[in-house]
């Protein structure tokens, strides 16, 4: 048999490629948009995509299953379990709905199906056993957000992203029961999950790629908790705020988009579009053209400009064309094909910007954007709290000329901060550039 799993840095994203070596069959499981380096590892190794299946409807990036039947002209395995509402609409033609105790065959490898929800109510998991390979016991388990290395999917995602209210204590008595359904299975089952640490599908991820269940029944929380509303309470608590994309994401995954296609982008003509730097935080503060949002180009680019995209909506992005090409391409990850030009970055002004220690914390205008657990740990009395996500469609109680103090934590987010309320037109921000955890205030 033959194995390989896929990690996207910025998805914080597992997927991978199963295939029999005997019949040349091939399965791609959970892929993306862009399946480029499936076939290209297929081509090499001498197999063709046959199957591609997918472990649930995801929340924090674009599908490809559709991609995959439309385009390879494989067979596709979607869950078949769960509510008709929340179920996949508008599939191809070749789509299979797969139950609990399905079985799929990839040539000699059988994929048997597993119904575990609880961070969505049709998640799935695929056991798989290796019958080509002489066994006739399970060898691991595609988790999806089912199981990670170290925490488990999160439940509230329905009602965070998608407003439907009550679903988040439902998912959780659902997660509660799929780990204990779970716990019967060999503890030398290996656990491939459809995510790493920087995920928002959970709070607690690993860095590690795979694990044993054995070892998660040790490790992760999740198989330790003494009772149902002791692991409720723990699951649901301190979940971070999901981004604004993740809606459309669960949008486009239940009902479809157009397939993936990259494209070129031009410089831009208009300037009237909202426009994203990519260079990092020192270099926006060091000058940028006014009016314009730095959200650098790195691990965390998705988690943060998904904050601010409008999917009706064109952007413009700002950097090196080498740069922008490839936040385009991982924009399209997300679904977002409305790159519309690119811009080679100015400095036209610049940012205030103090260390933490040169407040005095009586400063009359500060607008602390950390998040909601941050805030209630503790705060400037004089502050006004909103949190970065929510800047740019939200009204900010200061007058444009007020002198605001702007602080995160430790200066990221703030930075973010800044490019908005200059976007709103606030004319006087300072940046606190070391945030909140290095006030030196009495």
């Amino acid at each position: 048999m033959f194995f390989k799993q896929f990690y996207d840095d910025n998805l914080s994203q597992a997927s991978y490629l199963i295939g029999c070596q005997r019949t040349g069959e091939a399965m791609i499981i959970d892929p993306i948009r862009d399946l480029t380096k499936y076939i290209e590892v297929a081509d090499n190794e001498g197999f063709a995509i046959t199957h591609a299946a997918e472990t649930h409807i995801h929340a924090d990036f674009a599908s490809g299953i559709r991609d995959v039947a439309n385009k390879i002209h494989a067979n596709i395995y979607v869950s078949g379990e769960g509510e008709d509402e929340l179920s996949y609409k508008n599939m191809p033609p070749q789509t299979h709905f797969v139950k609990h105790q399905d079985t799929i065959y990839v040539g000699n490898i059988k994929l048997e199906v597993l119904h575990t929800p609880g961070h969505t109510p049709e998640s799935i998991s695929l056991l798989l056993t290796d019958e080509g390979g002489g066994s006739n016991i399970p060898m691991g388990l595609f988790s999806g957000d089912f199981i990670f290395v170290g925490d488990i999917g999160r439940p509230d995602l329905l009602e965070k992203a998608v407003q439907m209210k009550g679903s988040t204590e439902i998912g959780a008595k659902q997660m509660y029961q799929s780990i204990n359904n779970i716990k019967n299975l060999p503890d030398y089952v290996q656990i491939w999950p459809g995510h790493g640490a920087g995920s928002p599908c959970g709070k607690a991820l690993g860095s590690i790629p795979t694990s044993t269940l054995g070892y998660e029944k040790i490790s992760n929380w999740a198989f330790n908790a003494t009772d149902e509303a002791t692991f409720i309470e723990t699951l649901i608590s301190n979940q971070p705020e999901p981004p604004h994309h993740f809606a459309q994401m669960k949008k486009i995954n239940q009902f479809g988009t157009k397939l993936y296609q990259p494209y070129i982008v031009s410089p831009s003509l208009n300037h009237d579009r909202i426009a994203f730097d990519l260079r990092n935080k020192e270099a926006f503060h060091g000058g940028h053209k006014q009016r314009t949002i730095n959200i650098p180009y790195n691990k965390n680019f998705i988690n943060q400009i998904g904050w601010y995209l409008d999917y009706d909506k064109d952007i413009d992005l700002i950097g090196d064309k080498a740069t922008v090409e490839h936040a385009t391409n991982t924009l399209q990850l997300i679904g977002f094909d409305s790159v519309a030009g690119y811009r080679l970055p100015k400095s036209e002004i610049q940012t205030q910007s103090i260390c933490s220690a040169d407040m005095t914390g009586e400063e009359e205008y500060v607008l602390d954007v950390r998040n909601d657990e941050e805030w209630n740990q503790s705060h400037l009395e004089q502050a006004v709290h909103i949190s970065h996500g929510k800047l740019l469609n939200e009204s900010i109680p200061f007058d444009k000329n007020d002198k605001i103090y702007v602080h995160c934590q430790s200066g990221v987010r703030s930075s973010i901060a800044v490019g908005i309320l200059e976007y709103k037109g606030f004319t006087n921000v300072v940046n606190v550039r070391e945030g909140y955890q290095n006030l030196s205030i009495d």
